[in-house]
C-alpha cells in the first residue's frame, strides 16, 4: 500500500510561533506552505488551532465542514475555522496543487460568520493574480523572520481576506455586474435625492426583503443607513472645506430639516456639525 503522505510534495513548508504581542494586535500566520498532493492525500481533524485559507492552483479536491462535503476546483479559495471538525483531501484523479496559510487574529470568527463559510467554505471568482501574489509575499516575509515581518504579514493576510470578501459579496455572473453595484452607483452619485427601498430593490431586480437581506450581508448595514452615512461623509467635506452655513449644507446633502441633520450628524459622528467644523478647521 503506497504512502500518500510520502508521495505528497511540499515545495514550501513554514512554521511560525508568533509573539503574544503580535497575536494580540495582528493577523498572524501559524503555518504556511505550498502543496502538491498525491492522489488520495487528505487531512481530517476534530479541532485544530487557527483558520485555514487554501488556494487551489490546479486540480480538484474537496473540503468537508459541518458534515457537508464541498467540491474545490482550480481558482477556488477555501476558508474555514479549524477549531471545529473539518476535512479536506483529493480523489484519485487530478489531485490538487495548493497554497495555504493557517492564521489567527482578531475578529476572525466574526469574519467567517459574515462570509457564511460554515455553509459555503469555497469562494469562487477570486482575483487569481492578486491572491497568488499575497501567498508568495507571505512566504517570502515568513522566511525573513516573523518578528521583523509581522506587520507586513498582517497586511498581506488582511488583503487575502479582503479579496475573499469582494469575491463573496460581489460575484460576477453571466448577467454582468453584481445586482447591488448599480444601486451603490446611484446612491453615491445622487446621495442628495430621496430614495425608497422599494425603488432601489427594483433597480437591483429583486424584492425589497431579498434586496435588504443581500445588502445587509454585503455591507453590514441597511440600504437607508448606508445612504445616511454617505450623506454625512459629503457633509463632513463641506463643513471642513467651506464656510457655507450649516443649513445650506444640510440641504445640499439631502436633509430638508437642519435640526434633523444635526441630530443625525451627532448620532453618527459623536459631535455636532459646528463642533466638527471647528475641529477640522482648527478654530
Amino acid at each position: 500500500m503506497r504512502d500518500v503522505r510520502r508521495l505528497t510534495d511540499f515545495p514550501v513548508s513554514l512554521y511560525v510561533t508568533p509573539s503574544a504581542l503580535h497575536s494580540e494586535i495582528f493577523y498572524t500566520v501559524l503555518r504556511a506552505g505550498h502543496l502538491r498532493a498525491a492522489a488520495g492525500y487528505g487531512v481530517k481533524r476534530d479541532h485544530f488551532p487557527g483558520y485555514e485559507l487554501i488556494y487551489c492552483l490546479r486540480g480538484n479536491a474537496f473540503v468537508k465542514v459541518a458534515g457537508v462535503r464541498h467540491e474545490v476546483s482550480e481558482g477556488d479559495l477555501v476558508l474555514f475555522n479549524c477549531h471545529h471538525p473539518h476535512e479536506h483531501g483529493t480523489g484519485e484523479q487530478d489531485p490538487w496543487e495548493a497554497y495555504w496559510v493557517r492564521i489567527e487574529g482578531p475578529k476572525l470568527e466574526r469574519m467567517c460568520s459574515i462570509l457564511s463559510v460554515e455553509q459555503a467554505p469555497v469562494v469562487s471568482g477570486i482575483a487569481e493574480n492578486a491572491v497568488i501574489a499575497c501567498y508568495q509575499t507571505i512566504f517570502k516575509l515568513l522566511q525573513l523572520g516573523e518578528g521583523e515581518a509581522a506587520p507586513l504579514v498582517h497586511a498581506e493576510v488582511a488583503r487575502l481576506l479582503a479579496l475573499a470578501c469582494c469575491a463573496r459579496q460581489f460575484p460576477a455572473d453571466e448577467h454582468g455586474p453584481a445586482p447591488l453595484r448599480p444601486v451603490i452607483d446611484l446612491m453615491r452619485s445622487a446621495y442628495f435625492e430621496p430614495h425608497r427601498v422599494e425603488d432601489l430593490a427594483a433597480l437591483a431586480g429583486m424584492s425589497a426583503p431579498h434586496f435588504t437581506r443581500l445588502f445587509r450581508r454585503a455591507f453590514g448595514t441597511s440600504p437607508i443607513d448606508w445612504l445616511r452615512r454617505e450623506r454625512i461623509n459629503q457633509a463632513k467635506r463641506r463643513l471642513g472645506e467651506t464656510a457655507d452655513p450649516i443649513e445650506w449644507i444640510a440641504g445640499q446633502v439631502g436633509y430638508h430639516d437642519r435640526f434633523f441633520f444635526s441630530k443625525d450628524f451627532k448620532r453618527i459622528t459623536g459631535m455636532t456639525p459646528r463642533e466638527f467644523r471647528r475641529r477640522e478647521q482648527g478654530r
